[in-house]
């Protein structure tokens, strides 16, 4: 079984542009069987330029290299109310019982103007991005063309990808075609300071033990070491090393969901103690946010009832995000009343001293 034992396998994904049968069925193959194991592999051969891919990274790097006032200019969080743009250190928490992560993030996405029904009508993610001023980052016009460039071949991935998953679950080629148009996809830039050496492991995280939220996710590594895939066979946490040019590819919670849990949405996390700094480019891939999930009929045995109901894919995404940004939420209310009730404690203390 492909990835068992090991890191998720890295698969030749130009099989399927080419007009071999056989090898295209072979690299079908290979997607069930990760699907079916852990949700996770790598691909190569895919049409994103390596040199894209080398392009948006060192942007990436340039973004969090400025003064953090510089980068809370476009907070996503008081800036807009769509999800684009910055997103300071220590805002989720998606492992239960854990600080809040070391990670920074920027948020991209489609540019979508506010006149667009999505935006009109305040769906996924949807609006204009937000973009440092060129005295912030000089040259930003260069930066919006990578990102966007970058985005849109990402996307496009993405689109192919779920072709030979459709072909894994015995469908037509073109099954995902109607949630796929009109879809939203929200790309991050992602930096992950290195872990302190004297940080209690079992709470620190660059991000926390999770599943995604959404479809698919195609995430790009830099040079530098830190996710771990969790392996249900062997019981252990595997290192994905960073391969140049390859993506890892998983699948998430909807993609789980609308296979009846036959495919896995898996645990993964980050834990950077490199020493170095750390970036990566998650895509997550939603889909149409009008569109509504249906567990797949062939994924359900005859005579019994789907494991999940319908949902749109907004209601799905917008779940996974209450969930993670509330539990940072309420550890950060924990921690002011913790706080304040020591330093009430403590007055208490000084004065009953001085009495």
């Amino acid at each position: 079984m492909p990835g068992a034992g090991g890191a998720p396998p890295i698969l030749d994904f130009s099989r399927f542009y080419q007009g071999d049968l056989r090898a295209k069925q072979q690299l079908v193959k290979e997607v069930r069987n990760c699907c079916l194991h852990n949700g996770f592999f790598q691909i190569t051969g895919h049409n994103v330029p390596i040199e894209l891919q080398n392009r948006i990274m060192d942007w990436n790097k340039k973004f969090f290299d400025l003064e953090l006032e510089q980068k809370n200019k476009i907070n996503k969080d008081t800036s807009n109310t769509w999800n684009r743009g910055y997103e300071l250190m220590k805002s989720q928490i998606l492992e239960e019982g854990t600080n809040p992560e070391l990670k920074e993030g920027f948020y991209i996405g489609d540019e979508i103007s506010k006149e667009h029904p999505y935006f009109v009508n305040k769906k996924l993610n949807s609006g204009p991005n937000m973009w440092p001023s060129n005295d912030d980052l000089p040259n930003v016009t260069d930066f919006k063309a990578t990102a966007l460039d970058y985005y849109s071949q990402v996307v496009s991935l993405a689109k192919d990808i779920l072709k030979v998953l459709a072909l894994t679950l015995d469908l037509e080629e073109t099954w995902f075609d109607d949630f796929v148009s009109g879809a939203v996809a929200t790309m991050r830039l992602l930096h992950y300071p290195s872990q302190p050496p004297d940080s209690p492991a079992k709470l620190t995280r660059g991000i926390g033990a999770h599943t995604d939220f959404g479809c698919v996710t195609i995430l790009l590594q830099d040079k530098v070491a830190g996710l771990q895939v969790y392996d249900y066979s062997t019981k252990e946490w595997l290192d994905v090393a960073p391969t140049p040019g390859a993506f890892v590819v998983n699948l998430g919670n909807l993609m789980m969901r609308w296979s009846n849990d036959r495919y896995i949405s898996n645990l993964h996390r980050v834990i950077n103690v490199s020493g170095a700094e750390r970036y990566s480019i998650p895509v997550f891939f939603s889909g149409n946010p009008y569109y509504v999930v249906k567990c797949l009929p062939n994924c359900v045995q005859e005579g019994e009832e789907p494991k999940w109901p319908p949902i749109t894919v907004e209601q799905a995404i917008l779940d996974g995000y209450s969930d993670s940004y509330g539990r940072a939420e309420r550890f950060k209310k924990d921690a002011e009343t913790k706080t304040k009730s020591e330093g009430v404690q403590q007055v208490v203390v000084t004065e009953i001293a001085g009495a």
